[in-house]
């Protein structure tokens, strides 16, 4: 464990006061003792219960008390967008707090703060990926520490933060928010981003297995490349081999085809899950990009958003993640549709129980960590 972690990586105009030293970061917990204990509460769950908790919702509002209450169907987490963000620090943090319906097991509380293009929280003024990728990879370590600390200040435990993704084509959707243009430079800073989050909060690679060979945008279509698994090996792949062998508690899976592999969008594919744990050697979190993106790309086969979680699940996903168009309702049909695949035989309880285990192992080891917060106005912020 590393205590008192001075995290001054603030750019050289901001005050000291913007800058914040950690207590005690995240705890080593032992992580055979931390699944054990997370397995036994599942094997305690209906079937129901272990399917609320593979669920990531979201409703675009910053009312504490509709939160709360939208919590209360029991899923397992809530990702933050820009609707969710209130004017206030002290509202924000207020407003992770209602996210938690029971003390004693919070759910995951995940952003988007990559920094720059995508950054969610207005006081993140640290240096992103625009400039990171052709700076020294000490920059990005300084920069992604700062990040983790103003994420975690606001009670939020999951960032969806590391992009690995690579691509030289400035062109490309995914060329800004890339730490690299190439396989060494990216998987050099990737790792930088991961260390250092994962003093303090669950950082999360995506999107796997990356968006840079696949040319178009994931939000609207379902973006397909020819790229063969030994091409991919040899450069895509890189950076999430590295961000995964640096400690990355999750790995985020596109929604993009590699039809060399597997015709089939890759957060949906069977054999894309079983490169990520048999030859990456991963053992977080699996979880799936928005799976409303799934639905804005127009084509039938993914119109329905409780199907696309099914496969999901089925596929070897952990965590399922729906935002675009998603309603109150929404997380809890999508509940509904895992429980009845169960119970038809289509999703093989035994794999619910895996994901629910996983996921419950994370928020575990979420609740474990204690933080510090305090002003450091010893700090020397670096330039």
């Amino acid at each position: 464990m590393i205590a008192g972690l001075a995290l001054a990586s603030a750019p050289a105009s901001a005050s000291t006061h913007d800058t914040v030293r950690v207590g005690d970061v995240r705890s080593a917990v032992s992580a055979s003792g931390t699944n054990d204990h997370a397995a036994a509460l599942v094997s305690e769950m209906t079937t129901a219960e272990q399917a609320a908790s593979i669920v990531m919702g979201h409703i675009p509002t910053t009312d504490a008390a509709a939160l709360h209450a939208y919590m209360q169907q029991g899923i397992g987490g809530f990702i933050l967008m820009g609707a969710n963000i209130p004017a206030t620090d002290d509202e924000l943090r207020a407003l992770t707090a209602a996210l938690t319906v029971d003390p004693a097991l919070p759910p995951l509380v995940a952003i988007d703060q990559e920094g720059g293009i995508v950054s969610r929280l207005g006081s993140d003024v640290f240096p992103a990926s625009t400039g990171l990728k052709s700076q020294p990879v000490a920059d990005a370590e300084a920069a992604f520490s700062a990040r983790a600390a103003l994420v975690a200040k606001a009670g939020i435990t999951v960032n969806f933060g590391t992009v690995a993704d690579i691509t030289a084509d400035s062109t490309s959707f995914i060329y800004g928010r890339a730490l690299g243009t190439d396989p060494q430079t990216a998987a050099e800073r990737v790792v930088a981003a991961t260390e250092a989050q994962e003093q303090v909060i669950a950082s999360t690679l995506k999107h796997f297995p990356g968006h840079g060979a696949a040319p178009g945008d994931s939000h609207q279509a379902i973006p397909t490349t020819g790229e063969t698994l030994d091409e991919w090996r040899a450069t895509d792949a890189v950076p999430f081999v590295a961000g995964v062998d640096a400690g990355a508690s999750l790995l985020m899976f596109g929604h993009l085809a590699y039809t060399s592999v597997d015709p089939a969008p890759a957060s949906l594919s069977a054999r894309w899950h079983e490169i990520a744990r048999e030859e990456l050697g991963f053992d977080g979190v699996i979880v799936t990009d928005d799976l409303g993106m799934l639905q804005s790309s127009g084509i039938p086969e993914y119109s329905d958003p409780v199907r696309n979680a099914v496969s999901a699940v089925v596929a070897g996903t952990d965590l399922v993640l729906m935002i675009a168009g998603s309603t109150p309702d929404t997380a809890g049909q999508i509940v509904q549709g895992l429980t009845a695949a169960v119970d038809a035989g289509s999703l093989p309880a035994d794999r619910l129980a895996e994901a629910a285990t996983r996921v419950m192992s994370l928020r575990l080891q979420s609740m474990s960590a204690t933080t510090d917060w305090a002003l450091c106005p010893e700090c020397e912020p670096v330039g």
